[in-house]
Order: C-alpha cells, then sequence, then structure tokens
C-alpha cells in the first residue's frame, strides 16, 4: 500500500495530539486494583476493531474495492493475456500492462471461481462478474471503509475478560489481527475487558509506540489513523501525488540507478554509478562514474494511465524517453517504457559525512554497513533458518536448522545432531551492496551469493541486528530469512519452562486446523516425543515412523515461537513451521500459525 507522506502530516499529527484531550468514555478500575478496563462498546473498542481489520485496499487494480482481498492464488485475463497471480508483487505486472498504452481500453477478467477475505476476515466464494461487482459496490471509491491502516499492534496481546461483579473470568493471548479483531466482535456490548500493559504499537514509517493506559492506547490510534494515505480509492494509477508534493519529492535528494535494462538486456554495469539530480525549474544534472556532468531537462505529467516522466539529455540519448512510473516507495521509484524497457532509481539523502557527499577519511562510505560489521553480527551468535524460499516456493527441509558462522570463514549447518561444514564470506557487490557468499556440503540450494536486506544501519552495532532477511544477488526469487539467537536462550526462564514441559513424556495431537480443515485424524496413533539437542520422534505403539527438529525461542519481537520440522513427507509436511506459542500447561501446548497470505493453523499437543 501506498503510504507516501508530504511535510503537512507531521503538522496534521501534533494537531490531532494536543486537541485528543480526554477520552470519549471513561475506563473502569477492577476491583480497586489497578487493572482497568474498556466496555467493548466503546469508542476505544471501536478503534482496537479497526486498526484490527484486515485491508484489501493493496490489489484495488483487480477488484476496485478497498474492504476486502482477493485470495491467492488466483488467475486473470488482462489485454489478452493470462495471468496467474500468486503474491502482491505480481500486481505491479498488471499495472505496467495498463500502463503501456494510453488509448486502450483496461479490462480485466477473472477466471471464476475466486475466493475473497472481508475486513472481518471471513472468506467467501464469489461465483462470478456480477457477484463481485455488487460485493465492491460499498467500497468504491468515496465508500465505507473505516479500517485503520496508519498504525498496528505489535502482537502477542493479552487480554482479560470480567463479569458483572468485576471478577476477572478468563484471559486470552492474540497473536495476530484477526484473533484481536475476532475477541472485540465475539464480546456483547457491555462486556468489560482489560488489556496487559505495555502494548507496543508501529507506526507506517516503522516507528514504536508503547503504550501504558487505555486513554494513552485511545489518543495514540485517534492521532495516528489519518496520518498517512491508505490509498482506499481505486484509481491505482495515480500514486497519490500531486504536482507540488511530487515536485517535493523528486528534486529533494539525488537519484542513483540500481538497475537498467534496456531491450531486454541489463546494462545495470554500465550505468550503476550514474546520479541524477532534478532541479525544481525542470532542469537536470546527470553525473557518471567518473564526475562527468552532463546537463538536460525533464517534465512530467499525470495521465488516466498514471505518472509519467520525459527525459531530455542531449549527450546521454539512452536515456531520452518517455518513462511510465509503476511503483513508487519512500526511496525508490521503478520507470518502464515499452515491454523491454526499465530502469529503477534509488533516492539518497546521505549528504552528511563531510557535508559534500564524499566519503570519510578512511574511504568508507558511512551510508552502507560495513563489512566488518556484518562479519562482527554474524560470527557472534547462532542463526536459525525461519523462512527459505527457492523460486518462490517454500523450502521447509531446513526450516529451525542453525547456521554457525566461525570467524576463520567456516560454516556449519546443524540439526542438533549432524553438523555439514561450509565456507561464508562478506563482501561488497557491483552495486556497492554488501552481500555474503555461502556454500554447504551436499546443500547446493544455499550455494548463492546472498544480498543483505537491512534498513535504517547507519552506525548500528552487532548487538542492534536481529532478524537478517537476504535475497539471492543474482536476482532469482530466493530468499532466507534467518533469526539471531545467543546462547539458545539460556537466560530466559519461559523458554526453559517450555522446554522442560515437552521434555517430560510423550504427546498426542488433540488438534490440527489446517485453514479451516479438521486434519486431527492424520495423526491418530501416533506419539510426539521430545529430547535433547533439538531431536523430536514420532512413533506408533513405540515403533519410530519419523524423526525431526524442534526447538524453542524467543523472537526479536519478543514471542515466543515453537519450530517443529519433521520433514518434507505428508502429513507431517504441515507441521513444518515456526510456530507461536498461545497456551501451555502441563499437560496442553496449543500452537498458532499464520502467515502474510493469511493462511491459519492451529495445532494443540496434549500429554499423553
Amino acid at each position: 500500500m501506498k503510504k507516501f507522506i508530504h511535510g503537512l502530516t507531521y503538522a496534521v499529527l501534533i494537531i490531532t495530539a494536543l486537541n485528543f484531550t480526554s477520552c470519549q468514555e471513561e475506563f473502569e478500575e477492577v476491583g480497586g486494583e489497578e487493572q482497568e478496563t474498556l466496555k467493548a462498546s466503546s469508542d476505544t473498542a471501536d478503534l482496537i476493531i479497526n486498526t484490527s481489520t484486515n485491508d484489501g485496499s493493496f490489489d484495488n487494480i483487480v477488484d476496485g474495492a478497498s474492504c476486502f482481498a482477493v485470495n491467492f492464488p488466483y488467475t486473470v485475463e488482462v489485454g489478452g493475456i493470462v495471468i496467474t497471480i500468486d503474491s502482491e508483487d505480481d500486481l505491479d505486472f498488471i499495472e505496467e500492462i495498463f500502463d503501456e498504452f494510453d488509448d486502450d481500453e483496461d479490462i480485466l477478467e477473472f477466471l471464476f471461481p475466486i475466493t475473497i477475505t472481508l475486513g472481518d476476515f471471513t472468506e467467501i466464494v464469489v461465483e462470478n462478474r456480477q457477484q463481485l461487482i455488487e460485493l465492491a459496490e460499498d467500497c468504491r471509491e468515496g465508500g465505507d471503509d473505516d479500517d485503520i491502516e496508519c498504525i498496528d499492534f505489535v502482537y502477542p496481546i493479552t487480554l482479560f475478560t470480567y463479569d458483572i461483579n468485576s471478577q476477572q473470568t478468563g484471559s486470552v493471548v492474540v497473536n495476530n489481527d484477526r484473533e484481536l479483531r475476532r475477541f472485540f466482535i465475539g464480546l456483547e456490548a457491555e462486556a468489560l475487558v482489560g488489556i496487559d500493559f505495555p502494548v507496543t504499537l508501529k507506526k507506517y514509517d516503522g516507528t514504536e509506540i508503547q503504550v501504558n493506559s487505555n486513554a494513552e492506547l485511545a489518543r495514540t490510534i485517534e492521532a495516528a489513523k489519518d496520518a498517512c494515505d491508505e490509498d482506499d480509492d481505486d484509481d491505482f494509477n495515480d500514486d497519490d501525488f500531486d504536482d507540488d508534493v511530487f515536485v517535493d519529492f523528486f528534486t529533494e535528494c539525488d537519484w542513483f540507478i540500481k538497475e537498467y535494462k534496456l531491450e531486454g538486456v541489463s546494462d545495470t554495469e554500465d550505468f550503476i554509478a550514474f546520479a541524477f539530480d532534478f532541479d525544481e525549474e525542470g532542469t537536470l544534472i546527470a553525473e557518471d562514474e567518473f564526475g562527468n556532468a552532463y546537463e538536460g531537462e525533464w517534465s512530467f505529467e499525470f495521465t488516466k494511465n498514471g505518472l509519467k516522466i520525459t527525459l531530455n539529455i542531449p549527450e546521454l540519448m539512452v536515456f531520452n524517453r518517455v518513462w511510465f512510473v509503476y511503483k513508487i516507495r519512500e526511496n525508490i521509484i521503478k520507470l518502464f517504457t515499452g515491454p523491454n524497457n526499465r530502469m529503477m532509481l534509488k533516492k539518497d539523502c546521505d549528504d552528511e559525512d563531510d557535508e559534500d557527499g564524499e566519503d570519510d577519511e578512511d574511504g568508507e562510505d558511512d551510508s552502507m554497513i560495513s563489512i566488518e560489521i556484518l562479519n562482527n553480527t554474524l560470527a557472534e551468535c547462532e542463526w536459525i533458518i525461519e523462512e527459505l524460499e527457492l523460486q518462490g516456493e517454500d523450502f521447509e527441509r531446513l526450516l529451525g536448522y542453525e547456521f554457525i558462522f566461525k570467524a576463520d570463514g567456516v560454516l556449519v549447518l546443524s540439526d542438533g545432531i549432524t553438523n555439514s561444514e561450509g565456507t561464508w564470506k562478506v563482501d561488497m557487490n557491483s552495486d556497492g551492496e554488501p552481500m555474503v557468499s555461502i556454500a554447504v556440503m551436499f546443500e547446493t540450494e544455499l550455494a548463492i551469493d546472498w544480498t543483505f536486506i537491512v534498513d535504517d544501519l547507519d552506525g548500528e552495532g552487532v548487538e542492534a541486528i536481529t532478524t537478517l532477511e537476504l535475497v539471492d544477488a543474482d536476482g532469482f526469487d530466493t530468499e532466507l530469512t534467518l533469526q539471531k539467537v545467543c546462547d539458545d536462550n539460556a537466560g530466559d526462564d519461559d523458554v526453559a519452562e517450555i522446554r522442560n514441559i515437552m521434555l517430560g513424556g510423550q504427546w498426542v495431537v488433540a488438534l490440527f486446523d489446517d485453514e479451516g480443515e479438521n486434519e486431527t485424524e492424520e495423526f491418530d496413533g501416533m506419539d510426539f516425543s521430545f529430547s535433547n539437542f533439538n531431536q523430536v520422534e514420532v512413533s506408533v505403539n513405540d515403533d519410530p515412523i519419523v524423526a525431526g527438529l524442534w526447538r524453542v525461542l524467543r523472537n526479536t519481537n519478543g514471542n515466543l515461537q515453537v519450530y517443529i520440522n519433521l520433514g518434507v513427507n505428508a502429513p507431517f509436511d504441515d507441521l513444518a513451521e515456526a510456530w507461536y506459542l498461545t497456551e501451555l500447561s502441563n499437560d496442553r501446548i496449543k500452537l498458532v500459525y499464520e502467515d502474510e497470505e493469511v493462511n491459519f493453523k492451529t495445532l494443540v499437543l496434549e500429554r499423553k
């Protein structure tokens, strides 16, 4: 979702915060204790519900409705081309097709049936176009869409329920928006709810805010709810800029070429060092890697098919084209002209090194995290494989395995019992970005030059980096997410308690719900035994049938997770997840899993 903020936003936030001096309902203290409650029908409860509502505006280009989203995967026909949409990134291709010509009619047809998810996370199967149009009518531009998207809850959150006598009747831990919203929606209007503060919220810009009371929670949501453009209209091509805002955005900093393709051939290496300085008056200066400057002109226009930018640099004819914009982010702009010409520019506002854009005396570019810091970061602790995608497909065989990056360049991949050795090396690629080359014996899938995706690491120390996201440096759809774990969470009493409980005896599957399908019977008669060194074994009548890996850790968000990996064969492949722990006793463990595609699973283990 586009959430580009211009300068006026900060003034709006300050004014809103000053005006929001009181809550719209009174909060009660329970039984003389410090725990305060709120009514399920209160204004604060409404703010909580709207903040946890499912956002459906990211795919308005296909459904024109911001109050629901179409579930992946689905197939559409656009411009005579049949496309399968597997992820949000695929929507960019549809926009490219729409934007390619100004004088054609953009028509998109679904191959029905499709499934949509509403704001309350209810799923509906849509059988035809007319049914989809009727469902979308209330969400079109100017329609009713109350969800709050500029701020989000950080989970888990513990909630308490109380009866009319203000006596606590229960508690629940919610781990995502769906659970939080359904909890409040399921309450009677006069029901009383307590929140276990402090609660953390994350704003659209990544800023986290901690609140300690109901009133503070209400003020924070109220102040932030209109702080960004939620893009709830269906004019997907406008990129939500007016002329003045776009000029400010485009001219405030220099832009460097990150990717350049001409007639389908990558010329990135030839132009990677080019920088553009766009002036408000329509002039520009392009500078190559040798410091040669070339003057030119630029202009822009908002058309019905989106924003287009015209470049004219007499001495650099290769750039002299009309470029259509198909994606804008806070510091990235992607352009194309025709089906085979692409250019991606990255904004660089870092001019504070020597106040003239030069590097420091040591010759290092301070805008990029150093190789030394990354070397120290990787070697500091173990790193758990939280997610691995190869060519866009989940590769779960190595879920929960740990990497040990040794200082001498030796790499160890371990499941707790078996170790495989390899090598690793951190270096800078041709784009000046840090990457790590990995090679592990017998694990060819990992033999990749990985580029780090790390935000805001200027001056960060080793201890500040707790999660690493890496992508294939060669541009293939391959991603690796690693979770930092030091001393195996040895000092965490909760982790130790969970491990001790799971180590004690055999467990059976009391419930396995896979996206609404009860598949518990798949594990009938099976006993699960968790042992030391992260090993788990499944047996039937004391005869082992499969073994694998398990581990308990607290992730960087403070959430307790239980990794289970019993291999890729059915039915055990469905259990291979980094589960969130939501309920624990000596005889019962409840785990849940939910991903960005709203795949929801529940696993309940009970002691035999």
